[in-house]
């Protein structure tokens, strides 16, 4: 009895000290991450840099005020345009399904998900840009919809699952209809888990490239409309990278940073007010 102890014990020790350590080191990966963005690009962080146009070659400063508000217009077509799509599907699956249709449907999400940026980019340009002959930041906001609809529908789907069918039969046991049952009871029971898929889908799509490239493009001025080609930070960050000039490259690790920055601060300003007024957990 006491070596089963002493193993266990051992064990418990062991796994313990490794969840540690994997915790630490993905603390610390996200913490160089920023760390070497900042070494590399942060001479050029400034107010400047958030407020001004990018400047011709050769001359120093500029900014990229230009690729951040393209960003936001492009993820709020993307927002617009794939998570209503996405979670009215995740809801019928959930609630609704059972049959051959919803296996297709789910399947499909699934193969929509695995699909490479690239190739969702060049269907957007078939779809958008060719037959208005012009890149767009509506064109770009369309790709990464497309992109958001399965990681919504699945995330939704598993978290309304998730909630005990308890509280849809105290509805309809109240006369409620089925609909507005799911939509005032079971809906805001999942709130939080779907929330989070959700913000899950606009990090992942906030910084992809390739779909912009055949979409959105490019701009070094602002774009006032919906159907202009729009700069958006991962492209500019592109396009600076690969460049021959230092300053250039310089300013793409400070863009660089400055992308992750917002995607963070998104998160935990999400996080915050999804657990507001929420109990705490163990």
């Amino acid at each position: 009895m006491s070596f089963r102890m002493a193993r266990r014990r051992v064990v418990n020790v062991v796994m313990l000290g490794a969840t540690g350590v994997c915790a630490v080191m993905s603390v610390l990966a996200l913490c160089f991450i920023l760390g070497y963005l900042l070494w590399n690009g942060g001479h050029y962080l400034s107010w400047d840099f958030l407020t001004k146009l990018p400047t011709p070659v050769g001359q120093s400063g500029g900014g990229m005020a230009n690729a951040i508000v393209g960003s936001g217009k492009i993820l709020l077509i993307a927002a617009v345009t794939g998570i209503p799509v996405g979670l009215l599907a995740g809801v019928y699956l959930a609630e609704f399904g059972g049959n051959t249709m919803t296996f297709m449907v789910r399947y499909a999400a699934d193969l929509l998900n695995g699909v490479p940026s690239i190739v969702t980019g060049i269907f957007a340009y078939t779809l958008v840009v060719l037959p208005f002959h012009e890149f767009s930041a509506l064109a770009g906001g369309l790709a990464l919809g497309i992109m958001v609809i399965p990681v919504v529908m699945r995330s939704t789907e598993d978290f309304l699952r998730a909630v005990p069918g308890t509280l849809l039969e105290g509805a309809l046991a109240l006369g409620t209809s089925r609909w507005r049952g799911i939509a005032t009871v079971v809906v805001p029971a999942a709130f939080r888990g779907i929330a989070t898929g959700i913000l899950l889908s606009m990090a992942r799509v906030a910084g992809e490239t390739a779909p912009l490239l055949f979409t959105s493009f490019n701009n070094r001025y602002w774009s006032t409309g919906w159907m202009q080609p729009t700069a958006s930070l991962p492209v500019m960050i592109f396009t600076y990278a690969i460049s021959p000039y230092d300053d250039w490259q310089r300013q793409a690790w400070a863009a660089g940073f400055v992308l992750l920055m917002l995607v963070l601060l998104i998160n935990i300003c999400a996080r915050a007010l999804l657990l507001r007024g929420q109990p705490t957990g163990r």
